[in-house]
């Protein structure tokens, strides 16, 4: 490619991302987890250096950058699903309503139980649709009707009239962009009050990313959502406050994620205050 071949490029991946911004006020709401210092290690190993940043209630958060700058390792503290990796060890302070997330009384199954999880690849249960929604408050005791909460939930989930009539069949006959709702449909089930989705879409065709997408507006109203996303049209459609990682690497090549800008997201497409930044959402790296 050519110079001029590359700065046309660059400027039609920029027009395409910076099209998508709503520029919309944000009222001012309280900060949900505030994170300080964050370093996460995997043994000897560095994978993420001096995270600071805070996330509010009833926004979606967009985490971007290259690959392998740490963005899923920042998102998995925040359910403490890091805690499940052998060696894995995480400094630094992140508060959730003002508690401790890491405190020593702290129980990290009740933490999962208010910050739900929805992964990459849809990964429904191996059981019916109904099951897949009514498994997680049936293992927590819950004592309510059911059949009330399954069609709730999968309403709010935006699939309630596509499987009202098949309920008792198998969830994964459906398609991946059905099973994806139906993660989510799981994941709030038991009515926590953060969402957090790890590349939710990079699965499905188009047409089911924007249903996700369109959900993921919905839901804020009752959840705060974090997500993790490469498609940077993506960010800047749905998310209210985007946080842009990079990565260093040694002459080991060994690859430690930083935190570069932290802003509201029509700021960090359209006006950044680091070049990384620009350099990143113009296409011109990463």
């Amino acid at each position: 490619m050519t110079s001029d071949e590359k700065e046309i490029d660059t400027m039609t991946i920029d027009h395409a991302v910076r099209e998508d911004i709503d520029l919309r006020e944000l009222p001012d709401r309280p900060v949900l987890f505030d994170v300080t210092d964050l370093s996460v290690y995997y043994g000897d190993f560095q994978a993420v250096a001096d995270v600071t940043l805070g996330i509010r209630e009833h926004e979606i958060t967009a985490l971007i950058g290259p690959s392998g700058c740490g963005k899923s390792t920042v998102l998995r503290c925040f359910d403490r699903m890091n805690d499940l990796i052998e060696g894995a060890r995480v400094e630094g302070t992140i508060t959730y309503h003002g508690i401790d997330l890491y405190g020593a009384d702290v129980d990290p199954v009740e933490v999962r139980r208010r910050i739900g999880m929805v992964f990459q690849k849809p990964n429904p249960f191996p059981k019916t649709i109904f099951e897949n929604v009514a498994f997680g408050p049936r293992i927590a005791g819950w004592k309510g009707n059911y059949d009330d909460l399954v069609e709730e939930t999968l309403t709010k989930a935006a699939l309630w009239d596509e499987v009202k009539d098949k309920l008792s069949e198998p969830a994964l006959a459906l398609s991946g962009g059905q099973q994806q709702r139906l993660c989510i449909a799981r994941a709030i089930a038991t009515s926590p009050d953060v969402v957090l989705m790890d590349e939710p879409c990079s699965a499905l065709d188009p047409i089911a990313t924007l249903r996700i997408e369109q959900l993921m507006m919905d839901l804020k109203q009752d959840y705060t959502i974090i997500i993790v996303t490469h498609n940077m049209q993506q960010a800047a459609r749905v998310s209210d406050r985007t946080a842009f990682f990079s990565v260093d690497v040694t002459d080991e090549g060994q690859r430690t994620g930083r935190l570069i800008e932290f802003d509201r997201t029509e700021m960090i497409f359209t006006n950044p205050t680091q070049k990384d930044t620009e350099d990143y959402i113009t296409g011109r790296f990463g």
